[in-house]
């Protein structure tokens, strides 16, 4: 079994949230999927201000293209509005094992 994912989490002051999930969802994940580099992706809110976006992809090859061709340019723009008083993380994850839901 292949596959890999991409997890990034953004904690940031949770009067900026609804601003942030409208970015997200209407902007930002449409556009880092356009790149082709992932095949799905989640957006998820643990608490107000608190956030994870997981991004599937096929292999761990896809995902360094996503990081050398197309990461630089999408978080120049989340820095742009965003980054002031955010905290970001990054990580990728190999898949070992999947089932069905």
């Amino acid at each position: 079994m292949s596959g890999a994912a991409y997890e990034v989490r953004v904690t940031l002051d949770a009067r900026r949230g609804e601003a942030f999930e409208t970015w997200m969802l209407g902007d930002h994940v449409p556009r880092v999927l356009a790149t082709g580099c992932f095949t799905g992706a989640r957006f998820e809110r643990l608490a107000p201000g608190a956030y994870r976006t997981r991004y599937e992809a096929a292999g761990s090859a896809d995902i360094e293209r996503y990081v050398a061709e197309h990461a630089p340019r999408l978080r120049g723009e989340f820095a742009a509005r965003f980054g002031e008083g955010s905290a970001v993380s990054r990580e990728t994850w190999s898949t070992l094992g999947a089932w069905p839901r």
